[in-house]
């Protein structure tokens, strides 16, 4: 089987393209591709400053699309609000959103609305974010919606009663992993409910492997070992590039690195665990998910069979 790279990503000519977490690791060099092949892509970022970096190098070596920067803080409800609704009030069509950004093993801290940090930005801001943009999303044809998830998800469980450690005690990598189920699930029941009904937006989600990146900032066991095991950012985004542009990636498909356990190779579709496909969770997460945020969905209505 023919190995997929970046050569394989398909025109982007006229679409746009939104990318959270944009300014660094993957985030950018997802941005980077989709711009060198067309696309104009909008860096949803919360550092300004790095933003404005990462556009600056973008633009430098650009060929095709077009780099945009706008402020956006997945750990505050109210920015999500904000950015998307500048986001339908000037843009006609929404191709691509990749909901990349994360925090990973941070110390213990809260958002602006009191969620644990890592729930609260890797999974709430997300879903905020979805539900927000979603109908520009159904307003345009063939359209995307990728969620970026971890391996660690595999390690993950959602304390239901709980999620935000207000009674248990912090321990971050369990939280990290909590997040990242979530992704998964979330990623499972929005397309579990777009279902049959011939909609946009499609579905996909993708895994990095093991990719050296600074999101690890905060885990000096894992930046000890990426020399041995690290793929680059530019290697680690091939996933995500597949699942987002790739024609032949089915709704409700994995991505993810081809070899040693899903930490390296090229990008393929892979399969994971019953965890993540616990439709009972899934539920249990959507309805958590709508109550803190105080945000829903507008989904069509399924095809009669």
């Amino acid at each position: 089987m023919k190995r997929w790279t970046s050569d394989d990503v398909p025109p982007q000519n006229g679409r746009t393209a939104i990318v959270t977490g944009a300014n660094t690791g993957i985030g950018f060099e997802t941005a980077r591709e989709l711009v060198n092949k067309g696309a104009n892509v909008i860096l949803a970022c919360r550092n300004l400053e790095k933003g404005r970096e990462a556009v600056a190098r973008i633009e430098a070596k650009r060929y095709g699309g077009t780099a945009e920067l706008r402020l956006l803080d997945l750990s505050d409800l109210a920015s999500v609000h904000d950015f998307a609704q500048r986001i339908l009030a000037d843009k006609k069509r929404l191709d691509l959103l990749i909901n990349n950004a994360g925090v990973m093993v941070p110390p213990f801290g809260r958002t602006k609305q009191g969620f644990e940090l890592q729930f609260g930005t890797n999974h709430l801001g997300h879903f905020a974010l979805g539900a927000h943009l979603l109908p520009l999303l159904q307003a345009t044809p063939d359209s995307r919606l990728v969620v970026v998830y971890s391996m660690v998800y595999r390690f993950g469980r959602i304390d239901f009663e709980d999620p935000n450690y207000e009674h248990r005690p912090y321990r971050a990598n369990e939280a990290y992993s909590q997040s990242k189920l979530c992704n998964l699930l979330y990623a499972f029941e929005l397309q579990r409910r777009i279902g049959t009904s011939g909609s946009p937006p499609v579905v996909t989600a993708a895994h990095p492997g093991w990719t050296a990146t600074d999101l690890q900032r905060t885990s000096r066991f894992t930046r000890m070992l990426n020399p041995l095991f690290g793929m680059t950012p530019p290697e680690g985004a091939l996933p995500t590039l597949r699942a987002a542009t790739d024609p032949a990636a089915p709704a409700g498909s994995y991505w993810g690195p081809a070899r040693f356990w899903q930490l390296r190779g090229p990008p393929i579709q892979v399969d994971v665990n019953r965890r993540a496909r616990d439709q009972d969770a899934a539920v249990s997460l959507w309805d958590l998910s709508e109550k803190l945020t105080n945000v829903h969905y507008t989904l069509p209505v399924p095809l009669t069979p």
